[in-house]
């Protein structure tokens, strides 16, 4: 029976190489000089830690982050950003959580937005992602154009197409 599974995956390559990306811009630009900015990926916790010294200046690397990670093909729903927070001194710090894996009230949300297609596939979800299973691959494409004009908190991926 052909299937195919929903999730909701990050390229890290892709965003370590935005956050290098990130680094080079502050290290040319003039507003960044002397500010002792810092931006830091852990890859491991899924995890970016950003350090300045203003308000405005955090602000402008939320967008600049947005922007490099848009620039690198990586969506910037999976970004969360956390309230800034004071550091010692005159410090500020924000973490930016990236999000993989689709919720169970997403997962909800597409299962019944699928069912209320009345197509004839069936959705399950298991653990962090969807299978979507029907008799006809023209109706697992269907369903694959619904998802994406679905409005969720989170980008979508289809994997593991099989016929």
């Amino acid at each position: 029976m052909p299937s195919f599974d929903t999730v909701s995956e990050v390229n890290m390559q892709e965003m370590d190489n935005a956050c290098n990306n990130l680094k080079k811009e502050l290290n040319t630009r003039f507003d960044f000089k002397g500010s002792n900015t810092e931006v830091e990926l852990n890859k491991k916790d899924k995890v970016i830690k950003i350090l300045t010294s203003d308000e405005m200046k955090i602000e402008m690397l939320r967008e600049m982050l947005i922007s490099a990670v848009t620039k690198r093909n990586v969506d910037s729903r999976c970004l969360e950003f956390s309230d800034v927070e004071k550091a010692g001194g005159a410090m500020l710090k924000r973490e930016v959580k990236i999000k993989e894996g689709i919720d169970k009230d997403t997962a909800k949300k597409i299962t019944s937005a699928i069912k209320d297609s009345k197509l004839k596939v069936q959705a399950s979800i298991m653990d962090d992602k969807v299978r979507v299973q029907g008799k006809k691959i023209d109706d697992l494409q269907a369903v694959i154009q619904l998802l994406k004009g679905l409005d969720l908190p989170l980008p979508l991926q289809f994997i593991n197409m099989k016929s």
